[in-house]
């Protein structure tokens, strides 16, 4: 008889460097905590202190910010798998550790002593939004900050918000080679007005709520101007990355749907081999429609694995000089890997049968949770076109 082989079944050996043997350590060392508060983190619609405490800790909110400015400065690979694997136990937590990890990359555009105060002094999360949905109005020594943004993942463990806006002076746009100003505001959460907007199907445990700024002022040097994100931060001993905010913040929603496709895939092995469909005289796992589709679906999580890998190493190696040609690359890459993922979700999602429509199913809470994130502009089919349009010789545009 030929020995049963081990999982998965198929040959998946490829090494892990020392650095990410260390940092999946830790998310193994964390799980019980993030698996215990995970249904209390959908019902409050934010993680539970003890997540946060743990995942603090465990160095995860700094995981991706510079040595210099308090954080651990892994490599973007490493970053990546752990992404992945904190999303493979709560999408939602994963989350919140990605868009830290994008927001802190402005840690290398802010003046040292700002970003050190911000990321290393401070132990709370730094987030908010780069949509520019409010304004700033010059004053001497800084901007009249004023307006409403979204999506603030993992604000109810912050201690500092930024929030995109256009700036004016004396009433009217500030236009910077003749494009409006814009500028990312750092400003403390005391400083901010949370609004209990954030209920939604997916990634509930993220508390992304709305939040308000009235009339604070934030002074120049805790600004950022937004056409320097496009390009790497200048280079400095405390830089962490020689890569741009853009090409960098994708990392963090593409590893969260992969990893929440990586899971689903174990969940879905998992049931096949036990049920067995209602009426039907065989499991799941002997379905020959069942054996083809989850094949199909193993084959495109593989695939998303690979591209995002390689995304990742040349946004690494060449983040300084890499242009939109990189951009391009990151931008394909990452909606790509979105698209993939849903598809092999949904599969399996489907394949599950009724199974699958109870929250205890962790296929649920894959399914809504990566369909939630995937509605983020970073994964949006939109990337696909544009780089499509460069391809053509186009210019990289964000949108049409």
């Amino acid at each position: 008889m030929t020995q049963q082989h081990e999982r998965p079944a198929l040959i998946d050996r490829r090494p892990l460097s020392p650095e990410s043997a260390e940092w999946l350590a830790r998310v193994d060392g964390i799980a019980p905590v993030i698996e215990k508060f995970r249904d209390e983190g959908e019902q409050r619609r934010s993680s539970p202190l003890p997540v946060f405490e743990a995942l603090r800790d465990a160095g995860m909110h700094r995981m991706l910010v510079s040595r210099h400015l308090g954080g651990s400065q892994v490599t973007l690979e490493t970053g990546s798998l752990t992404l992945q694997a904190l999303s493979r136990l709560d999408p939602a937590v994963a989350w919140q550790m990605g868009v830290q990890a994008a927001i802190g990359r402005l840690s290398d555009y802010l003046p040292e002593p700002v970003a050190e105060e911000l990321f290393r002094d401070q132990p709370g999360l730094v987030v908010g939004s780069v949509n520019p949905t409010g304004t700033a109005e010059a004053v001497p020594g800084g901007y009249r900050l004023s307006g409403r943004w979204g999506f603030a993942s993992g604000s109810a463990h912050a201690g500092w918000l930024v929030c995109a806006a256009r700036i004016t002076e004396n009433g009217a746009p500030r236009a910077v080679e003749g494009a409006p100003e814009i500028r990312m505001l750092f400003v403390p959460v005391s400083s901010v007005r949370m609004l209990d907007t954030w209920h939604t199907l997916g990634l509930r445990g993220t508390g992304s709520e709305d939040y308000e700024v009235d009339g604070v002022l934030v002074p120049e040097e805790y600004t950022v101007v937004q056409r320097d994100m496009f390009f790497a931060p200048p280079a400095r001993a405390s830089r962490g990355y020689a890569v741009s905010y853009y090409d960098f913040g994708l990392f963090g929603s593409s590893s969260t749907v992969l990893g929440a496709a990586r899971g689903a895939l174990e969940e879905f092995t998992a049931l096949a081999a036990a049920k067995r469909p209602a009426a039907g005289t065989a499991t799941l796992a002997a379905s020959h429609t069942v054996q083809d589709r989850l094949a199909r679906a193993a084959v495109q999580v593989r695939s998303a694995r690979l591209l995002l890998a390689d995304a990742a190493w040349h946004a690494e190696g060449f983040g300084d000089v890499g242009g939109d040609a990189l951009s391009a690359t990151v931008r394909l890459a990452a909606a790509t890997v979105a698209e993939q993922c849903l598809e092999a979700i949904g599969s399996l999602f489907t394949l599950a049968g009724t199974s699958s429509l109870y929250a205890s199913s962790l296929l649920e809470r894959y399914f809504r949770d990566a369909h939630a994130a995937a509605k983020h502009i970073t994964l949006s089919p939109t990337n696909i076109e544009m780089t499509g349009q460069y391809l053509l010789g186009g210019g990289l545009s964000m949108r049409r």
